[in-house]
């Protein structure tokens, strides 16, 4: 029997910008979508849940230092997946590990030619990095 169709979100958070991300409907792939202030994330969030396809999870970006601890933004995570729950209580959330996600997305960028200039624009790196981070988790947790 065929896997259901529906996607998954990715999602960067910083205290400035939210990178977000979203697999196409066969969750193969993450293609990112843009980069928000934290409130407006929430409305494209909603946006994505209501007029782009069902919406199996939310995958957020866990901020841990290279020895797995916590680091400052883990609370500031913390408290964004809370509202991610309050507002979307029917759409699972999965906190997966961001260790070296922005080094990795910055990595890409060069390798795919985009011109330095490009790269340095606010926000290119954060919604990569959300992508980034939800093509990792697509990798590990394969549909059948």
């Amino acid at each position: 029997m065929a896997a259901a169709l529906g996607r998954y979100l990715g999602i960067d958070v910083g205290s400035k910008r939210v990178g977000i991300a979203r697999s196409d409907l066969f969750k193969s792939f993450a293609v990112a979508v843009g980069t928000y202030s934290p409130e407006d994330s929430f409305n494209e969030i909603k946006r994505q849940i209501t007029e782009e396809g069902p919406v199996e999870g939310i995958v957020v970006g866990w901020p841990l230092t290279p020895q797995g601890e916590p680091t400052h933004s883990t609370k500031m995570v913390e408290e964004y997946i809370k509202v991610l729950h309050k507002r979307f209580p029917e759409t699972p959330t999965f906190q997966v590990d961001e260790r070296y996600s922005t080094r990795d997305a910055r990595q890409i960028l060069v390798d795919s030619g985009v011109p330095k200039k490009k790269r340095e624009e606010k926000g290119r790196v954060d919604q990569a990095a959300a992508a980034y981070l939800l093509q990792q988790f697509l990798e590990s947790n394969p549909t059948t």
